[in-house]
């Protein structure tokens, strides 16, 4: 089970550090403390709660990890459900006030160990895309 830093917790909601623990003293966000008395945030709550603040819409942090890529258009987030059939799997994820659905293999989530509170960046790259209304 993953686990996070209010500084990570803060990164994955897009709030500040302080905003972080102001919330978990309220009782807003659910924290553990570690044997040297840190705070901890449980990823599968931490995702059940920024999945529930997402009509909050606040700006974002800057996406990336410093990696070196062409993709311009990148989501942090944490991963709020996995849906696996037998070939693909639908990953949904809460980044901010943005939900990303994401279809990819069985396969890759496997490897990349992706699950329900676990922190992902969605790369988005694509020449076009049209959403027309009826």
């Amino acid at each position: 089970m993953s686990s996070y830093s209010i500084g990570q917790a803060a990164g994955l909601l897009g709030v500040s550090a302080e905003t972080v623990r102001r919330w978990a003293d309220a009782g807003r966000l659910p924290v553990r403390r570690t044997a040297d008395g840190a705070r901890s945030f449980d990823g599968a709550t931490l995702a059940a709660f920024a999945k529930a603040r997402a009509g909050d819409p606040r700006p974002q942090p800057p996406a990336g990890n410093g990696t070196a890529t062409s993709v311009r258009n990148s989501f942090v987030g944490i991963v709020t459900a996995v849906r696996l059939d037998d070939v693909a799997a639908q990953v949904e994820i809460q980044s901010g006030p943005h939900r990303v659905v994401s279809v990819v293999t069985r396969e890759s989530v496997e490897e990349l160990g992706i699950e329900v509170g676990v922190s992902v960046i969605a790369r988005v790259k694509s020449t076009e895309v049209y959403v027309d209304l009826p």
